[in-house]
C-alpha cells in the first residue's frame, strides 16, 4: 500500500486528469460538430449577418470570414478553434500546476462532480463558449504567478474580455473572478486596476442590452443552410419561457440546491486551510451573487455552477506552495485528513449534476462507467 501511495503521486494524477478530460472534450466536441449539433455547433455560429449587432454573433461571423478565405467546411473551421481554445485552456492550467506543490485536497476540487469530472458526467458541457474564458483566466492567473501581468498585458487581457463578451455575454458574470485574482497576488485593494476589467465586461454588455437584436432575426438558417450547415434544433429555434419551465420542472430543479450546498461545504472545507480563509470566502460569496441573474434569467443551473468551480480550482492555485526545481515528487501520506478526504471524492464520484434538468442523481461518474455499460449490455441481449 505505501509504494502504491508513493507512485500515484497528487501531480500525477491531477496531470492525468488534465490530459484526459482534454481528449474527452476534444472528442466530444467533435462528434458534436460532426452532428451539427444545435447547442454546440450553433451556438458558435451565431452572427451579424443575419440582422445586424447583437449577442453572440461576433463568433459566427468571424468564422463566416475564415470559410470564405479557406473555402473549408464551417463545422471544421469552428472545430479547428475549438481545438486551439480547449487545448490552450488545458495546457496553461497544466504549465501553471507544474509550478506548484498540490496536494490531495486541491485534487478533490478538480474531481468533484462540477469540477473536471463534470464534463465526464454530461457531454453538453464540452465545446461550450466558457472555454473562451477559461482559457482567458487561466493565461490571467499564469500571468500573475510568473509576476509578468505589465500593464500592456493587462490591456490585451481586457480587450480579451471585450472579445469574449461579444462571443457570449455570460463572461460579464464572472469577471470578479478575474478581480479576485488581482487581489490575492497583490493582497491589497487597487481599484484603478479593477476598472479596466470592469469597463471592459459592462460596457459590451451595455451596448448589447440596448441595441443588440435577437439571435435568430429569420434568415440565419438558411445562411447557414447557404455555408452547408443544416439546423433541426437547438439555439435557433430556442423560443420559449425559461422562467417559467423552470417552475414546472422544479421538482428536478430544487435538487440544485443539494448539490450546490455539497460544493460550498466541499470548497468551504478546503478554505478552512488556506491563509485569510475569511476574507477569501467573503470574496467567493460575493463572486456566487454576481451571478446569480443568471439562475432566473436562464435554465442551465448546473453549468453555472459548474463554470465557477472551474474559476475557483485555477484562482486557487494562486494560493498553493510553489514547487521547489530540486524537489522530489512523493505519494500522500494515508493519515486521517487524506482518509476524509479520500472519502469525500468517492462520494464525489458517484453523484451527477446535469447541466439542466435534474439538479442531483446517483448516476455519477461510477454508474457510467461500471454500471450503464452492464444495462446497455441487458438491453442488447
Amino acid at each position: 500500500m505505501k509504494k502504491l501511495a508513493e507512485f500515484f503521486t497528487v501531480r500525477l494524477l491531477i496531470n492525468v486528469l488534465i490530459i484526459a478530460t482534454a481528449v474527452f472534450a476534444l472528442v466530444f466536441t467533435f462528434i458534436h460538430n460532426q452532428k451539427s449539433d444545435g447547442y454546440i455547433l450553433g451556438d458558435w455560429l451565431i452572427n451579424y449577418q443575419d440582422g445586424g449587432f447583437k449577442r453572440r454573433g461576433l463568433s459566427g461571423s468571424f468564422f463566416f470570414l475564415i470559410q470564405d478565405f479557406t473555402g473549408l467546411k464551417l463545422n471544421l473551421v469552428v472545430y479547428f478553434f475549438q481545438v486551439i481554445i480547449i487545448c490552450g485552456f488545458f495546457y496553461t492550467y497544466f504549465t501553471l500546476i507544474q509550478r506548484k506543490k498540490p496536494d490531495l485536497f486541491y485534487l478533490s476540487l478538480l474531481l468533484s462532480s462540477i469540477g473536471f469530472i463534470g464534463i465526464f458526467n454530461c457531454v453538453d458541457y464540452v465545446g461550450k463558449k466558457e472555454f473562451v474564458v477559461f482559457l482567458l483566466f487561466a493565461v490571467f492567473i499564469y500571468l500573475l504567478e510568473k509576476d509578468k501581468l505589465s500593464c500592456f498585458k493587462e490591456y490585451l487581457i481586457c480587450l480579451g474580455l471585450i472579445i469574449a463578451m461579444l462571443f457570449h455575454e455570460i463572461t460579464l458574470f464572472f469577471v470578479p473572478y478575474f478581480l479576485i485574482g488581482l487581489y490575492l497576488k497583490s493582497a491589497k485593494f487597487e481599484p484603478q486596476k479593477y476598472i479596466k476589467y470592469i469597463l471592459a465586461t459592462f460596457i459590451p454588455a451595455g451596448l448589447l442590452f440596448f441595441f443588440g437584436k435577437e439571435i435568430n432575426e429569420g434568415h440565419s438558417l438558411e445562411i447557414l443552410k447557404d455555408r452547408g450547415v443544416v439546423l433541426t434544433k437547438g439555439i435557433f429555434f430556442w423560443n420559449f419561457d425559461e422562467k417559467k419551465y423552470i417552475i414546472d420542472h422544479f421538482n428536478e430543479y430544487r435538487l440544485y440546491f443539494l448539490s450546490f450546498i455539497i460544493s460550498v461545504a466541499h470548497v468551504g472545507f478546503y478554505l478552512k486551510f488556506q491563509k485569510a480563509q475569511k476574507f477569501l470566502s467573503i470574496l467567493l460569496i460575493l463572486a456566487f451573487l454576481f451571478s446569480l441573474p443568471l439562475f432566473y434569467l436562464a435554465i442551465d443551473w448546473g453549468r453555472w455552477l459548474y463554470i465557477h468551480m472551474i474559476f475557483i480550482i485555477v484562482l486557487l492555485t494562486l494560493n498553493l506552495p510553489k514547487r521547489n526545481s530540486d524537489e522530489v515528487s512523493r505519494g500522500f501520506r494515508l493519515n486521517v485528513k487524506n482518509g476524509i478526504v479520500l472519502s469525500f471524492i468517492l462520494f464525489s464520484l458517484m453523484y451527477r449534476v446535469e447541466m439542466s434538468g435534474k439538479g442531483f442523481t446517483w448516476q455519477g461518474l461510477l454508474y457510467r462507467v461500471f454500471i450503464s455499460p452492464i444495462e446497455l449490455l441487458n438491453k442488447m441481449l
